[in-house]
């Protein structure tokens, strides 16, 4: 799954990134020995934000956005850019 990939490539912990020409603090953290991962990322001067769980499974991998869409996520994901 492509989602995956790009949380790989979100560095752990705390980053920043700009999303939609604004700047978000981002916070990965990882679980279950890399099978389980939280993001959430905050606007630093708005009121947008982004929080999802991803899991993987032994039969799938799991998005679960925090009361969102799905597409709202998965956009977030693909075109943050860490600064």
């Amino acid at each position: 799954m492509k989602v995956l990939k790009t949380i790989h490539n979100l560095p752990e912990g705390y980053s920043e990134g700009i999303y939609e020409n604004k700047k978000y603090s981002l916070t990965k953290q990882i679980f279950n020995e890399g099978k389980s991962f939280k993001i959430y990322g905050k606007e630093l001067k708005g009121n947008n934000f982004i929080s999802l769980n991803y899991y993987i499974t032994s039969k799938k991998e799991i998005l679960k956005p925090c009361e969102m869409p799905a597409q709202k996520v998965i956009h977030f994901l693909e075109n943050i850019k860490i600064i």
